[in-house]
């Protein structure tokens, strides 16, 4: 898991949503300093954290785990044949259309 990553799209949802990060973490149930170190991506959140903090985006677990699958060791499609760069770019243009909700679920 790309911890670094789940920061990143955490933040990006709290400031979206225009909160701070005293009120996502008491939304959560967590401290405040260990909600920091989540954004920052230099402690791990257990699942149970990451459905906490997500309840308290109002988003669902899928936007912020996005990329937690390698996808990237299983074939798209047995009858696709893609190289590794189209694969690549497909899986950044995927990920870029759910940040933004383009890609209904």
């Amino acid at each position: 898991m790309d911890y670094l990553r789940l920061g990143q799209r955490i933040r990006r949802q709290r400031k979206l949503m225009g909160l701070t990060q005293k009120e996502v973490a008491e939304r959560a149930g967590i401290s405040l300093p260990f909600y920091g170190h989540i954004e920052r991506g230099t402690r791990k959140a257990s699942l149970e954290t990451v459905v906490g903090i997500a309840n308290a985006l109002n988003v669902s677990t899928d936007l912020l785990l996005q990329d937690s699958l390698d996808i990237m060791t299983r074939p798209l499609s047995a009858n696709v044949d893609l190289s590794e760069y189209s694969r690549a770019l497909l899986t950044d243009i995927a990920g870029v259309l759910r940040e933004h909700d383009v890609v209904r679920r």
